[in-house]
């Protein structure tokens, strides 16, 4: 089992940017993913990043271009970069690890991660 505490949310206005981070401790190999999903109340948890032990990244079609995942595998960290949110990415949004072949499949939904985090909330807004 992997523990996992995330940072970084926050209000930010439409077009900004903003940067979460997850800092994860326990047993991590070579076959565990890491990756970021979100929730709005009163709906399902969606996909929104997921990098492979092996640095094979996947995103939703939402956030393509303007979200970044990134790992530190040194300082067990993992990193969102948010560009260009608007209002449709206010979530909460959770990080999570687990074993995975395929991120892209994380990502869709087919694959669920075993270990999650509290999550963080990001709002945006004018």
């Amino acid at each position: 089992q992997v523990h996992l505490v995330e940072s970084g949310g926050g209000s930010v206005q439409p077009g900004g940017s903003l940067t979460l981070s997850c800092a994860a401790s326990g047993y991590i190999d070579s076959t565990t993913c890491m990756g970021w999903f979100r929730q709005v109340s009163g709906k399902e948890r969606e996909g929104v990043a997921v990098i492979g032990s092996d640095g094979t990244r996947s995103y939703a079609n939402s956030v393509k271009g303007r979200f970044t995942i990134s790992q530190d595998k040194e300082k067990r960290t993992l990193t969102l970069q948010m560009s260009g949110l608007n209002i449709d990415d206010s979530a909460r949004y959770y990080c999570a690890a687990g074993y995975c072949r395929r991120p892209d499949m994380v990502v869709a939904g087919s694959v669920r991660l075993s270990s999650w985090g509290q999550g963080t909330q990001v709002t945006v807004s004018s």
